[in-house]
């Protein structure tokens, strides 16, 4: 469930950062570490990646392949769960606040500072960022359910867009703003669905034997990648590490459905965006 999330900050192991060219399936190994790295971004630039290891956030670099941190102040207990606003100048976080140890979101600037709170309540697990940069979306825990949430950049109160049984998760918002594209549960298997930015017209898009997590749409709006895990190894609303996984291709329609590869991975590969500005490319992590 999303509380495992705080467990991987701390968990020791090695891991690999990786580029998968999409069009011909290429893999590029950029670095090697003796400690967890999650969830890539990609800079809007093109020139660096952002990922967190063992509660920080670091940028990666791609031209010297050399890692420097960045300066979030407090908040030292941060998760795989972090995205860019559009124009590449702001950073959105999920902390563990050290008093409550309850994930909450902050905002800063790209290149470090003082984080200030959007969130008033928790867990909460943000995962998009709307292209005009006004809306946030993120999982979030309230008396005891998970669902889709969504809430103003400046902060404010949350609005709900999911109700439904089961764990909701894992939002992130299309390159025109228009559609949510989620995680759910609610038929039995984690899959993905869709739905109009106001939570109206909630469409499931995958209906494969496996458990599906994290859709992330193409810069061109055109495919998605997502994350799939073995029914033997966990149960649906389970996304750990260490586990044999595929990482998956389909046209926005769920159309041309195909595995690009396969490796252990899990938690941490790709829970954020990774698609590189040009759409050309995808970075994710393999332990």
């Amino acid at each position: 469930m999303k509380g495992e999330r705080k467990g991987t900050m701390s968990r020791k192991q090695e891991c690999t950062l990786e580029i998968m060219e999409v069009s011909t399936g290429n893999r590029t190994v950029l670095g090697q570490f003796d400690r967890v790295i999650e969830a890539p971004n990609w800079t809007r630039d093109g020139k660096a990646l952002i990922y967190n290891s063992e509660g920080l956030l670091y940028r990666f670099e791609l031209e010297t392949r050399t890692s420097s941190c960045i300066d979030t102040d407090f908040a030292n207990q941060c998760n795989n769960d972090h995205v860019l606003s559009a124009d590449g100048r702001m950073l959105a976080i999920s902390h563990f606040e050290k008093e409550t140890a309850v994930s909450k979101i902050y905002i800063l600037p790209i290149e470090g500072g003082i984080p200030r709170c959007i969130t008033p309540k928790g867990p909460s697990y943000l995962h998009g960022w709307s292209p005009d940069k006004k809306e946030l979306a993120y999982c979030a825990e309230r008396e005891g359910i998970y669902d889709v949430y969504t809430i103003s950049a400046d902060g404010g109160s949350e609005k709900r867009l999911t109700y439904t049984a089961g764990l909701d998760d894992g939002p992130e918002y299309d390159p025109k703003g228009e559609r949510i594209w989620f995680n759910s549960s609610r038929s039995g298997l984690m899959q993905i669905w869709s739905m109009n930015r106001d939570g109206s017209d909630q469409r499931q898009i995958t209906n494969i034997e496996m458990n599906c997590w994290f859709p992330h749409v193409s810069p061109e709006g055109d495919r998605v990648v997502y994350l799939t895990y073995r029914l033997d190894e966990l149960k649906p609303e389970e996304h750990l590490p260490d586990k044999h996984v595929q990482l998956r291709i389909m046209d926005i329609d769920g159309k041309n459905d195909m595995m690009l590869a396969e490796f252990m991975g899990g938690q941490g590969t790709i829970n954020v965006n990774s698609w590189s500005p040009d759409g050309k490319y995808i970075a994710y992590v393999v332990y």
